[in-house]
């Protein structure tokens, strides 16, 4: 037995280092795209971007090691999308709060974190959420895959009079992209390894003929991180006032993430009764990474759910999460090269993990309505409001409205009831 088997326990976990390996390319492909978006979006609040994109890769790298090393789950780590721009648009331009005092809030939310995360109070969280809830969840996540990658493709365009429509299926990316799912679906049907890989490469080759796609470079050193790191005010965010941020950067950080831990795990097959074996030192990787990302100098880092690409490749382990680490590690020195897998690249990737997804919804009580109500709920809300945070948060207090007005509040745990209280009191007074 190889050291590599004996620590990430590959064998166990039926899975070798070749298939780690590939998962976690796959998986960092069809996340990369955070080391250009996150710099654009925090640059919009005045951060300086070369310095937040040396924060982005070594906040994902940081996290994502210690989400392989410690708690040995094949899920990576990076800044989130979501996070970035309530950080960059509501908190910063909306609020007119310095971006230091919004990294200082970031840092707090953290330590905040590491306390429930030490005192296992996520922990009791998570196993409290009913199983329609607890089905429901990746069932969103798929949903929300989905149209992301619809959108990277160009097939899901904005429209301001019905909100989406189809885009221009002429363009390159769209068709490229469809092709690219063909190919993907096939080879997976064939049983071939690392089916997600070969469509995405496929697809990166073809962009070069037809999408216009080209390289700018090969190497490049590193930019100073110096204006970004330790520049968090915490004194100025409390001094601002800033607890209701706090509450919702909580708030989002620990439902976005918990949804996703959750989701990648079923996904993998991690789950024993529905429950994650680790699930406490998964938390405590997460809760570290928002930390350590705050002192880099970018807003809160959390589990992506671009992991189930990976997880569908074939990760199973740390192993694959380490890869990730590595290759966001590698960025800093091939910045132009990171830049070369164009988005619609990997949304034939992403959007055939979303349709593995919806295969969830068929363990839900349909018979039962106040059961699979609340779990169409948070599926639904999930993708129709760009946030896995709001669909649990609908989700949750449905789940509970519907058991109290139905006589039957014994089935919801206090747990539960705290939970929809606490969303209910954000939607209210903070909004959604």
């Amino acid at each position: 037995m190889t050291f590599l088997d004996k620590f990430f326990k590959l064998s166990d976990n039926g899975t070798t280092v070749r298939t780690e390996l590939l998962a976690g390319l796959t998986t960092f492909l069809t996340m990369a795209y955070i080391i250009f978006v996150n710099p654009s979006i925090l640059g919009d609040a005045g951060m300086p971007k070369d310095s937040v994109f040396v924060a982005t890769c070594l906040a994902a790298a940081v996290g994502t090691l210690i989400m392989g090393l410690y708690a040995n789950y094949p899920i990576g780590l990076a800044p989130g999308m979501g996070l970035n721009a309530y950080f960059a648009y509501a908190v910063v331009k909306g609020m007119g709060m310095p971006w230091q005092a919004a990294l200082g809030a970031v840092f707090i939310s953290g330590c905040l974190f590491l306390l429930v995360s030490l005192f296992k109070v996520r922990e009791l969280i998570i196993d409290s959420i009913p199983p329609s809830l607890r089905t429901a969840i990746p069932a969103g996540i798929g949903l929300f895959l989905g149209l992301i990658s619809l959108k990277n493709a160009g097939i899901v365009v904005a429209n301001p009079a019905t909100l989406v429509s189809l885009g221009d299926l002429h363009q390159a990316p769209a068709v490229l992209a469809t092709i690219g799912f063909i190919v993907i679906v096939a080879l997976d049907r064939l049983k071939f390894r690392g089916a997600m890989l070969i469509g995405i490469l496929t697809v990166t080759v073809l962009s070069f003929f037809f999408g216009g796609n080209h390289f700018t470079g090969v190497f490049s050193a590193p930019p100073s991180i110096s204006p970004t790191l330790f520049q968090l005010d915490i004194k100025g965010a409390l001094a601002m006032g800033l607890i209701n941020v706090v509450l919702v950067f909580f708030l989002v950080e620990l439902f976005d993430a918990t949804g996703t831990l959750m989701g990648v795990a079923q996904r993998a097959g991690l789950l024993k009764n529905g429950k994650m074996e680790r699930i406490n030192k998964a938390l405590l990787a997460d809760s570290g990474a928002i930390v350590a990302g705050s002192l880099l100098g970018t807003s809160s880092t959390t589990a992506y759910i671009e992991s189930a690409a990976g997880v569908q490749a074939g990760g199973r382990t740390g192993l694959t999460a380490v890869t990730i680490a590595v290759l966001f590690l590698l960025c800093l020195f091939v910045a132009p090269l990171a830049g070369v897998v164009p988005a619609y690249a990997t949304a034939p990737a992403l959007f055939f993990v979303a349709c593995l997804m919806l295969r969830e919804l068929a363990d839900i009580d349909w018979n039962d309505t106040t059961e699979c109500v609340p779990a169409v709920i948070t599926a639904l809300i999930m993708p129709f409001t760009y946030s896995i945070a709001n669909g649990l948060a609908l989700g949750f207090i449905s789940y509970a409205a519907l058991k109290l007005l139905t006589g039957r509040i014994k089935e919801v745990s206090v747990v539960i009831w705290i939970i929809a209280a606490v969303f209910l009191f954000k939607l209210i007074y903070l909004g959604g």
